[in-house]
């Protein structure tokens, strides 16, 4: 009698188990455009002297003043207190400890947005934020010396175009060009200010120009005995023209000459890929990251690399790795270094003997960690995303990452959200093909699905296992989502990257193409049912695909250029594409290949969607104007939606909730038929 009575009973239980996970999972709401401004979005963890705290910035959309705002946090190593620290009206960035721990030092432009960002100090004990630098210029970048007595800055000069209180309503003076590369995204024209080293005394306030003249100077680094400072700057003869970088040391005082140690290929046009170089404990070498050929541009590896701190040539530790790496920081014993390697859909925090060059990864997995710290008692803290949930800061823990913050988890307890998995196909050719697969939250096998073959930009860049906000919103809308890393992707190697070298549009089409073929024949896309998107380099490849493939039935591409020659001397591009393309006088035919879409703009038959910032000199909106004066004057349904006052990559979070809903709305009206899902036969 007992069995039976025990059966019922677990029968019972269960039956009430599986009422409760489906109570709750009805209780999780479906996400909206909405939600593309709902998270806190974390960065920079910063460990503290003593290596009881962690600081770090979180950022999050304040949809009443229409801007996103980021504030100072900390939390301690246990991970059982987060305060807030800063509250201003301003963003507060770039937190940094004093060495002796009393003092947290960070960015700020309190006195409004037009005003230059400087540094200011919070005084642990207690009290408010004050003022510590008053140039006319922002503050740039700085760091702390080891006694804390003293600041290493980069200050830009004032901008003299600026116009000053009281001077709103006076006619501007004429821009007046004469560099080579003169324009830049955000910042807008260039001009001669530039930006130098200044050494700060803390105490008195009092600083000191150490690197005037027409050069740019970046990412300064103490030594360890703080006597010197490490620096790169551009000083060749036309620094405009080219991406080589220098590695100098200069004495901390006024009158010193900077000292050259090595020369390097850098990333101008993304030099928020590099750090700061890295001093040996010892003060004996510096680590810094190198890229190679420098016609190879940005789809070169980036490789860690050691020199004498008295000059030499540098030592390259990971020739062997074949992937790229980013910023270094030598472990306290010297003998080792911390850096980031980017890999196949996944970024870990490795660390790399330098006497055999052996390489090991702290924490391995399907992961994305973005950003470390080393602090005090050799506490390391990092920034972390995995596909499931956002960007949190982490101790690291015997090869484990503990997790110290959860600004997201009630926002995450009550989504429906998609699975998002690993995928991976042969293309045309037989080239093996990477990426990810998001279905719908509530997937059922056996059904044909609407799907989105969603592109990123770059093109060197790669899609990592980490969480996406608007594949999320798409496939709780019902989509299918494909996430593909195409050739020319980062992550699998230069010989992988440089596969679309000159040559746009070609194998990496063949490439999404293929992950369209394979989620078709897995049963899982909707042939009849296809849409396609991206945003910079994945707007481009998105014209591409469109103009090579009718079967799509809408598009939407944004900040995308078509008609290359029209970039040249019009966007902040001009040293890649006479680098990749050459002179548009001297090879018209490979500035024509890459201008398929235009070109062939009559190939073209898929509805499409096309978004730009009206302030954008990354790709400006004339390229996403003239595309959608090819497709009207052919006939096709498209819209140009221009964002004022909005550069590359847009920010006002109004903007982003209405790109969201735009995709949403353009998709929908060509792929969300009544007829609902097909079912397999």
């Amino acid at each position: 009698m007992r069995l039976p009575a025990l059966s019922i009973l677990l029968a019972s239980l269960l039956t009430s188990m599986v009422w409760a996970a489906t109570a709750t999972a009805l209780e999780r709401r479906t996400l909206t455009a909405d939600d593309i401004n709902a998270l806190s979005e974390l960065d920079d963890p910063q460990v503290s002297p003593d290596g009881e705290w962690v600081a770090y910035t979180v950022r999050t959309a304040d949809l009443v003043k229409d801007k996103r705002i980021t504030h100072i946090w900390m939390t301690g190593w246990n991970g059982e207190r987060a305060l807030q620290l800063t509250r201003s009206e301003q963003t507060e960035h770039t937190p940094r400890w004093s060495p002796d721990g009393k003092y947290l030092s960070f960015l700020t432009a309190r006195g409004g947005d037009e005003e230059p960002e400087q540094v200011w100090l919070l005084d642990r004990t207690g009290g408010e934020a004050s003022p510590l630098t008053g140039f006319n210029g922002d503050v740039v970048d700085y760091a702390w010396s080891p006694d804390g007595k003293k600041l290493a800055l980069i200050v830009a000069d004032e901008d003299p175009r600026k116009k000053k209180k009281g001077e709103e309503d006076k006619t501007p003076p004429p821009i007046v060009i004469d560099r080579y590369y003169f324009k830049e995204d955000k910042t807008g024209y260039l001009g001669a200010q530039r930006q130098h080293l200044y050494v700060f005394d803390v105490a008195s306030r009092k600083a000191e120009v150490l690197t005037p003249g027409a050069y740019d100077e970046g990412w300064p680094a103490w030594s360890p005995d703080g006597k010197h400072i490490a620096f790169f700057s551009k000083r060749g003869e036309d620094p405009d023209r080219s991406d080589q970088f220098g590695l100098y040391v200069i004495a901390a005082q006024p009158g010193a000459t900077p000292k050259l140690v090595t020369t390097f290929q850098g990333d101008s046009g993304d030099t928020s890929a590099m750090s700061a170089p890295s001093w040996r404990p010892d003060g004996r070498e510096l680590a810094f990251v190198a890229a190679g050929d420098p016609k190879l541009i940005y789809y070169s590896t980036h490789h860690l690399a050691v020199v004498s701190a008295d000059g030499g040539t540098p030592r390259i530790l990971t020739r062997a790795l074949d992937r790229n790496v980013m910023s270094p920081v030598w472990a306290r014993n010297g003998r080792s270094i911390y850096f980031l390697v980017e890999d196949d859909r996944n970024q870990h925090l490795a660390r790399i003997d330098t006497g055999d060059n052996s390489i090991e990864r702290l924490v391995d997995g399907r992961r994305e960690t973005s950003a470390f710290d080393v602090g005090g008692k050799d506490r390391i803290a990092v920034l972390d995303g995995i596909v499931e949930a956002p960007e949190a800061v982490y101790a690291l823990d015997e090869r484990r990452y503990r997790r110290l913050t959860h600004h997201n988890d009630e926002w995450l307890a009550n989504v429906k959200l998609g699975a998002t998995e690993e995928i991976s196909f042969d293309s045309k050719d037989g080239t093996r093909i990477n990426g990810f697969i998001v279905k719908p939250p509530d997937y059922r096998p056996g059904r044909h699905y609407p799907t989105l073959l969603w592109i990123h930009g770059g093109p060197v860049s790669q899609y990592a296992n980490s969480f996406s906000m608007s594949w999320q919103i798409f496939a709780t809308h019902g989509y299918v989502v494909l996430g593909v890393n195409p050739r020319g992707s980062s992550g699998r190697g230069e010989a992988f990257a440089t596969a679309i070298y000159a040559d746009w549009g070609n194998k990496d089409t063949e490439d999404v193409l293929a992950a369209v073929d394979y989620a078709v024949k897995q049963g899982i896309a909707d042939p009849d049912r296809l849409g396609v998107g991206g945003w910079s380099y994945g707007g481009i490849l998105t014209n591409f695909v469109i103009a090579k493939d009718t079967r799509f039935k809408s598009a939407t591409s944004g900040a995308s250029i078509s008609n290359v020659l029209a970039g040249y001397g019009t966007d902040m591009y001009v040293r890649e594409y006479e680098a990749e393309l050459g002179l548009p006088w001297k090879n018209p035919d490979v500035w024509q290949r890459v201008s398929y879409p235009f070109l062939h703009a009559d190939r073209i038959k898929t509805p499409t969607l096309f978004q730009c910032g009206a302030s954008d000199f990354n790709v400006p909106l004339l390229n996403s104007e003239q595309m959608y004066q090819a497709l009207r004057s052919q006939g096709v349904d498209t819209q140009l939606v221009i964002y004022p006052d909005q550069f590359h990559g847009l920010t006002k979070p109004s903007y982003l909730r209405e790109r969201m809903q735009r995709y949403l709305d353009w998709h929908g009206k060509y792929l969300q038929k009544p007829r609902g899902e097909i079912t397999a036969r």
